[in-house]
């Protein structure tokens, strides 16, 4: 006899249990739409109804991160608790957190659980920034935004971030300063439904990385990014802004950075002086 066991685990997740002769044969996640605030972005997670179990675990912790029921820098439940609200193994929801570590969502820490990853901690901020100085000192970079408005997208930039030409964004322009040296000059472009009142007066001032400012006053987490690289000549511009001479070498990064879901919600257009300065990736 077939039986489907229909338990819900919280409003937006059903999950299926479904036996034979009372053998378990199979379980499903099964995901409901749920009413939003409208305020804040929203990414749909497609449903796993046909992924292994333990990517359908990472499916919903995935979206409990993003409709922050544990916000960044906060401590998830432990894998039994999780295991038992899911009526999983433990086994099955380690290999869901592994993932999720190996993907920079969560952070284990030895002996006191696992954490939600956040921008706020210092590590985080040259898993994005690959500038390392010729001498390999540590030399903390200091983000000088000059510019902030809100303007159309063009082509380019709503190809990048999947908007319609002439959606708003919000484009930022700043320079990273390394010993009081400008090394880059960024331009950034923000989907600005995501970012409502973002102003210069806001950018200036504190330490805070530009990516922590994103995640803790408007909720948009970067959580990876996509990087395109190639030398170009320094223009007029750029050059009166880096300190070097028209026609000089550049690197230029462009840079598409995803929140929840694959979600693109910022592009930006880096130049990089690499004088006394070399762009670090390691493989492997």
């Amino acid at each position: 006899m077939l039986e489907v066991q229909r338990p819900t685990v919280n409003s937006s997740c059903v999950l299926y249990k479904i036996t034979f002769h009372g053998r378990l044969i199979k379980i499903v996640l099964k995901f409901q739409s749920m009413t939003r605030d409208a305020s804040r972005p929203s990414f749909r997670v497609a449903s796993p109804t046909f992924s292994p179990l333990y990517r359908q675990i990472k499916e919903f912790l995935i979206r409990s991160l993003e409709e922050g029921e544990w916000g960044p820098g906060e401590a998830i439940p432990s894998e039994g608790e999780l295991a038992a609200r899911f009526n999983v193994s433990q086994g099955t929801v380690r290999k869901a957190v592994d993932e999720m570590a190996a993907d920079n969502l969560l952070v284990r820490r030895q002996g006191k659980g696992t954490f939600v990853a956040t921008h706020d901690d210092p590590r985080s901020f040259y898993r994005f920034l690959r500038l390392v100085p010729d001498d390999g000192a540590a030399t903390h970079a200091v983000s000088d935004p000059f510019s902030c408005k809100v303007q159309e997208a063009t082509p380019e930039v709503s190809a990048a971030l999947g908007l319609a030409v002439g959606a708003k964004v919000v484009c930022v322009e700043r320079l990273l300063r390394f010993s009081g040296n400008p090394v880059v000059f960024d331009q950034i472009y923000l989907v600005a439904d995501l970012f409502p009142g973002l102003e210069l007066e806001k950018l200036l001032g504190g330490d805070r990385s530009l990516y922590s400012q994103f995640e803790n006053d408007y909720g948009v987490r970067m959580i990876n990014a996509e990087e395109h690289l190639r030398a170009v000549a320094a223009d007029a511009r750029s050059a009166s802004l880096l300190g070097v001479n028209e026609g000089d070498p550049l690197l230029l990064v462009e840079r598409t950075a995803y929140s929840y879901g694959n979600k693109p919600v910022e592009w930006r257009r880096g130049l990089y002086c690499t004088r006394h300065h070399y762009y670090r990736n390691d493989l492997g």
